[in-house]
């Protein structure tokens, strides 16, 4: 039988400057941990997947279909397809380090933000960084390591949604062309009252599947990274 493990959680006053550190570690720890999710939306591929996965669900005009559940799992599991390199640096240079007592935690945040910066800077605009750039007043980075993350995270953020919506814009011209044609069929037919959707969503239904269209969609991603 495996040995179940006993969690005690107690709460005392500190009785050295050492213990008050460690409390403080740790609740700053806890925090970050909680902003976890917004961290990934941040820094990773997820913002620009799970935009264009949305758009096409929203081009083809099936309503819920797939469902949140299914385009957010989606998404996760293809930003963790095209962050693996990133990933793995970041787990070799930094974390396991820092498990293994060999750097201190302010060392790994230092190389942890290296992969990461460099993944960012590889897809961010030179127009967006700039934008950041003058409006904190910062001069032009002669390095990818003096670009500052507060700076490089937003304009990488924005970067992401202009790509995102670019590629979604792609994407709904096959399936506008046919709410086009169904409507001034239906107009001309004199058929007023029959919705167009009604009858285009299962031609576009159609043309999805018959061009593998999630695969298209996905294979589109991965090498746009």
């Amino acid at each position: 039988m495996l040995p179940i493990p006993l969690f005690d959680l107690t709460v005392r006053t500190p009785g050295s400057p050492v213990e008050v550190v460690e409390s403080v570690r740790l609740l700053i720890l806890l925090t970050v941990l909680s902003l976890v999710p917004a961290i990934m939306v941040m820094v990773t591929s997820f913002t620009r997947t799970v935009i264009v996965l949305s758009l096409v669900r929203t081009a083809v005009a099936a309503q819920n279909v797939p469902p949140n559940q299914v385009i957010i799992g989606l998404a996760l599991f293809i930003t963790l397809f095209t962050m693996t390199p990133t990933i793995t640096a970041l787990n070799n240079d930094a974390l396991t380090p820092f498990l293994d007592g060999d750097i201190n935690q302010e060392v790994a945040l230092e190389r942890a933000a290296v992969p990461l910066r460099a993944f960012m800077l590889q897809h961010t605009r030179e127009a967006d960084l700039a934008l950041f750039l003058q409006a904190t007043d910062s001069p032009p980075p002669q390095t990818p390591q003096d670009v500052s993350l507060n700076v490089l995270i937003p304009a990488f953020m924005i970067s992401e949604l202009k790509t995102a919506f670019q590629m979604g814009a792609i994407l709904f011209i096959p399936f506008m062309v046919i709410d086009m044609v169904v409507a001034s069929t239906l107009l001309s037919m004199g058929m007023f009252m029959l919705p167009p959707v009604t009858i285009s969503l299962p031609f576009k239904l159609l043309l999805f599947v018959m061009a593998d269209g999630w695969h298209l969609v996905v294979k589109s991603l991965i090498e746009s990274f």
